[in-house]
């Protein structure tokens, strides 16, 4: 496999999506929105039923010989993409702010993450497992491609998610098309308009459009499958798609992540990496801390520095230095999350910090904190996605388990507490797919990441997300001659 490689592109003009290796141009196109001002970002394609076709044509055609080459040419062609994403670093970053509206540290930590999710599921091996070997005969189990994958990237994290679907697609043997969040196409069209360099026609396609095309993908009967990032309502309507052709899929979905907070703290320190961990990217994150459940006989102690430390918060646009937290990214989830503020009123919740929604020119909400609202509150019950979280008090280690439990929801949770054996031991308790002690939303490439109950199916990560997309083959080789 020999690939030509020139690793500069353009990543701030000329957005195109990609099929067979070329740039297919559209008869429609629409503009994304920068969250922090309101103004027109520019103009990308709107892709039509046969452009989906056509991408699918070629995706099949691609797959035939990209599934035989070697796994190691394979990983040498993921790594050197990885390579190049780095050297356009800053202009990501810069790219990732303007579009998705999170601040440049965080814009930073992003793509570093994209890079470090290519290279570190780069790292994994996925042999062959040979289970049973004898006199009589060998057992063998293979992990084989797929074939057609299609990646529904969400608009939180458009570069990270996006490389964490290609990476491991590719690694597998699979082919796939990306298809970015119609607020957030920039970034993934650039990624895959840079991966042409790396791979052959075919194997790495873009798509870009309004609200027909997520629909069309998940349907189609030549896509083997569907790596689904998003809200579960969403994730609903895909499972339900796909079901029609029994393609595979992979849903990574909303989250009601509590934080468990023990009296044996320091105070101070944890209070800021929890307010840190619940309104991180402006709140917009499955794994945000959603429900924090401190004890009561430090709760009003650790209410204070919570305040304290959301009231250093800066608002702004993330372009700007020394801004901690940007808008929401879009009109349709701002206009969501404000009606959790007018529920304020409505519901009589008590106000800790913020508590209103000043008028701006972009989608900007100020961090709140709700004290000791009802369990069976919606600001409790549902999943804001923004800058809204509610503080409740606990007493018995038990009862506030059973508490946190109560959630359609797992995706993640945390345990905060000096005495690492009791922490391990009700970390083991939670019904959510990653836990942590002393810490929240620190993966890894090489850890699977999955949720319970409503939270997902599947997982992505780690080596099971590499066999997330695979299919299983198990060889039986009979040793006696049969004469």
């Amino acid at each position: 496999m020999t690939i030509s490689i020139d690793k500069k592109i353009d990543i701030k003009a000329n957005y195109v999506q990609i099929i067979n290796g070329q740039s297919v141009p559209t008869s429609e196109t629409r503009n994304a929105v920068n969250p922090a001002n309101l103004e027109a970002l520019p103009a990308v394609p709107v892709a039509t039923q046969k452009n989906l076709d056509d991408a699918v044509a070629a995706a099949k055609t691609a797959f035939e010989t990209w599934s035989e080459v070697p796994y190691e040419e394979r990983r040498a062609a993921v790594l050197a993409f990885a390579d190049a994403v780095e050297a356009h670093q800053k202009e990501f970053e810069e790219l990732l702010t303007t579009e998705q509206g999170k601040p440049i540290p965080q814009a930073q930590g992003e793509v570093i993450a994209a890079i470090e999710w290519l290279r570190g599921m780069s790292s994994i091996p996925l042999p062959e497992e040979t289970v049973e070997d004898n006199s009589n005969r060998t057992v063998v189990t293979r992990y084989v491609p797929l074939g057609v994958v299609g990646a529904i990237i969400p608009w939180n994290f458009p570069l990270l998610l996006a490389t964490g679907k290609i990476g491991p697609a590719l690694l597998t043997g699979n082919v796939i098309i990306i298809k970015p969040s119609p607020f957030t196409p920039y970034g993934g069209l650039k990624l895959v308009e840079l991966a042409q360099q790396f791979f052959p026609p075919g194997v790495v396609q873009s798509l870009t459009g309004d609200d027909s095309l997520g629909p069309w993908m998940t349907s189609h009967p030549g896509i083997d499958k569907i790596s689904f990032t998003g809200s579960t309502t969403t994730g609903k309507l895909v499972l339900q798609s796909a079901s029609k052709t029994l393609k595979r899929v992979t849903l990574e979905l909303g989250g009601n992540d509590p934080a468990i907070v023990f009296p044996d703290v320091d105070i101070d320190k944890v209070a800021e990496k929890v307010a840190f961990f619940a309104f991180l990217n402006s709140g917009q994150i499955c794994l945000n801390l959603k429900r924090i459940y401190i004890h009561e006989s430090i709760y009003d102690e650790f209410r204070d520095a919570l305040v304290k430390h959301v009231q250093a918060y800066t608002i702004g646009d993330g372009s700007q230095q020394g801004i901690s937290h940007g808008p929401l990214q879009n009109a349709m989830q701002y206009e969501r999350v404000k009606t959790f503020f007018d529920d304020i009123e409505k519901q009589g919740w008590k106000v800790a910090v913020g508590g209103k929604v000043e008028p701006s020119s972009g989608h900007f909400i100020t961090p709140t904190i709700i004290d000791r609202p009802a369990e069976n509150s919606r600001i409790v019950v549902e999943e804001p996605f923004g800058p809204i979280v509610p503080l409740l008090s606990w007493k018995d280690e038990k009862e506030v388990v059973a508490r946190a439990n109560n959630t359609k929801m797992g995706l993640g949770a945390s345990i905060w507490c000096n005495d690492l054996a009791k922490a391990q031991s009700m970390a083991r308790q939670m019904q959510a797919g990653t836990v942590w002690i002393n810490d929240h939303f620190n993966l890894s490439p090489m850890a699977p990441f999955a949720g319970h109950k409503e939270s997902g199916i599947g997982c992505e990560w780690g080596l099971n997300g590499l066999k997330a997309f695979c299919s299983v083959q198990t060889l039986f080789l009979n040793k006696k001659i049969i004469s």
